[in-house]
């Protein structure tokens, strides 16, 4: 014999309104800390969950500064008959994926870091060659500027379209 459940509207408003609070009390101290680094209630922070969107490193003045993964679409103008610096402040062991193009003209590029400090004049070449794209990852072997030399020997202006993802305090043109 089987028996057959039948819920008053009562016992169903009843059901959905505790679902929602603990939908809301689920939201507020688990998924926000975790995912968003959002934590208004602190029980975040106290089971370790903020931990997961939590990034700290050294900013280029030894100053302790939150930074956490980035995605950017960036456009840069490489001047006809000229070259340009493209550059991101990164921390040491830092991953920068990266994926440029330059509307199928080729560029002379030289992808490359410099040390945090150096005097010397010293930098590290990642990749050099000639290419109309790029598609890669690299990570920082010690703090410091971190990015691309672009080379353009035509008589027009070239756009490089660059998408980064990674840890980065800041990027810029560099002057």
């Amino acid at each position: 014999m089987q028996q057959t459940l039948t819920l008053t509207t009562s016992a169903l408003l009843k059901y959905t309104f505790f679902s929602i609070i603990f939908a809301a009390i689920i939201l507020l101290t688990i998924i926000l800390p975790a995912e968003y680094n959002i934590d208004p209630t602190g029980i975040g922070k106290q089971l370790g969950l903020t931990v997961f969107s939590e990034v700290k490193t050294e900013s280029i003045n030894n100053e302790p500064t939150d930074i956490g993964l980035t995605s950017q679409n960036i456009e840069v103008i490489v001047p006809a008959g000229r070259g340009v610096e493209y550059k991101f402040i990164m921390a040491q062991f830092k991953k920068l994926e990266y994926e440029w193009t330059s509307n199928n003209t080729p560029l002379y590029f030289d992808l490359h870091g410099e040390p945090k400090g150096d005097t010397t004049g010293y930098f590290e070449s990642y990749t050099i060659a000639t290419s109309d794209e790029m598609k890669g990852s690299f990570t920082t072997p010690f703090a410091g500027s971190h990015g691309w030399y672009w080379k353009n020997t035509t008589e027009s202006p070239i756009t490089v379209k660059l998408i980064v993802k990674g840890e980065y305090i800041s990027h810029s043109l560099k002057q």
